[in-house]
């Protein structure tokens, strides 16, 4: 079959339609996944094109998958977050969904007080297991939307729930036939994916679900969950790990429209971020994240890198509050306790921190040779320079600017005599056996200790 496909605008084949492949074995990819090595990345040389659709956007997954691996936030504490989420996604809703446990009544009232907010976005939506009571519960709580687990590589299906691929499939049309009988939107997740096989399970199951969203009339999304991290984005890899290969082949071959189609990738091989945003790049309108990146083992996909891949990958903010990200760093770490590393992008307190002489030396003339963007103005978090006995004359003085806030009339130069005998105090210090950066009260008194009408004058200018 030729026809136009109506984007390219070019004719394109239609030869293939993939029907369910019902193995007597599991396809478990031995020659990838051989358990005792490092599984491996297999190419094949197929080029599928980049497909970016006109919208994209991030769901969030931090209270159902992220807090799996944290202490249970409190009911105040979601709540408290869920605004700060809302105003990081700006008015268009760029942050659009946000997903809940509804097992316990503290998951039920969590979701029930984000949703007595009033806020447009992120919408609350839900995952549950998958039977009849919870649907309705779903229903009964006025949530539109609910996540429900497909697993469907042949590890879940043979070795965990003992079914052959035909059983599998029956059971999860089942499923999804009772959420739209209950009028619900059902979100399949597609559990472990970058292991299944896509021609013999993937594609056959979303397009039964593509048939069944058209007689119901209600859309089924796919959510494409790299369970275990293996996906990759290189160009020419070979399937079940090639990323651009699932989101093409899910958009082309099963018919999932872009906006049907979401990513929720782990970070198992540090790859979670780059694999996020290929997939908007290859026709995926979702990803779903974590604030922080937290969830089980090494995490999800981190929510504030994913508004930055967004400004970097459309050229402007839509909206966003990225200042916000600095606000939920800062909430997290002072009413919940969580520590965040403190070189993680973006979030880290030392992200936009140096401690080398030379880097200072060119941060004292010009901040853009040594920080990534203007961090202040985006972040609200200004370049910090730490000090050691490393940080030079330099360091000192752009300390001495940054904590003080002075104008640039009143800076103070690397020259100037207070530089001098604070180096020379360092210095001294680090021979006796210090090892740690001094902290800023420290400096602070140095100042004091050494030049008390200096010290006077540095707190005026900074008004």
């Amino acid at each position: 079959m030729i026809e136009v496909n109506n984007k390219t605008n070019l004719l394109e084949e239609r030869l293939y339609n993939y029907s369910l492949q019902d193995v007597e074995n599991p396809q478990l990819f031995r020659n990838v996944f051989d358990y005792e090595n490092v599984p491996k990345v297999v190419f094949n040389n197929r080029h599928v094109p980049m497909n970016m659709p006109k919208d994209i956007w991030i769901t969030d997954t931090t209270f159902r998958d992220g807090q799996q691996s944290t202490s249970p936030f409190t009911v105040e504490q979601i709540v408290d977050i869920f605004k700060l989420m809302s105003r990081l996604g700006g008015p268009k809703g760029l942050i659009r969904q946000s997903e809940f446990f509804l097992y316990s009544e503290k998951d039920r009232a969590a979701a029930r007080a984000c949703m007595d907010l009033g806020l447009e976005f992120p919408e609350v939506t839900s995952w549950i297991r998958a039977n009849k009571k919870d649907f309705q519960l779903v229903k009964e709580m006025g949530i539109k939307e609910t996540g429900v687990l497909v697993s469907c590589s042949d590890y879940h299906i043979f070795k965990k729930m003992n079914l052959t691929r035909a059983q599998a499939l029956d059971k999860y049309l089942g499923i999804v036939k009772d959420a739209l009988e209950a009028g619900v939107k059902p979100r399949c997740h597609f559990e472990d994916i970058t292991r299944a096989d896509f021609y013999g399970f993937v594609v056959p199951f979303a397009t039964a679900l593509m048939e069944l969203s058209k007689e119901s009339g209600i859309p089924i999304k796919i959510r494409a969950c790299d369970t275990m991290g293996y996906g990759v984005n290189y160009v020419g890899a070979a399937l079940p790990r090639s990323v651009p290969g699932i989101i093409y082949g899910l958009h082309h071959y099963a018919e999932v429209p872009s906006e049907l189609l979401e990513w929720h990738g782990h970070n198992d091989f540090y790859k979670v971020v780059t694999n996020a945003a290929t997939a908007w790049l290859y026709g995926c309108s979702a990803v779903n994240c974590s604030l922080l990146g937290i969830g089980e083992r090494t995490g999800n996909c981190p929510l504030e890198a994913m508004t930055i891949e967004y400004a970097s990958l459309k050229g402007t903010t839509d909206g966003m509050d990225l200042t916000a990200i600095t606000d939920i760093a800062n909430y997290f770490e002072r009413e919940i306790g969580y520590i965040i590393p403190p070189r993680t992008p973006f979030v880290g307190r030392s992200f936009n921190s140096t401690r080398a002489g030379i880097h200072a030396d060119g941060i004292l003339k010009d901040e853009e040779i040594y920080n990534i963007f203007d961090t202040k103005k985006l972040l609200n978090r200004p370049l910090h320079v730490a000090v050691n006995n490393n940080s030079g004359l330099a360091g000192i003085a752009y300390w001495i600017n940054e904590y003080y806030e002075l104008p640039a009339e009143h800076k103070i130069e690397k020259s100037h005599p207070i530089v001098a005998k604070i180096k020379e105090d360092i210095d001294k210090q680090f021979a006796e056996g210090r090892s740690n950066v001094l902290g800023d009260d420290e400096l602070d008194n140095m100042i004091l200790h050494y030049d008390k009408e200096l010290h006077k004058k540095l707190l005026l200018d900074a008004e």
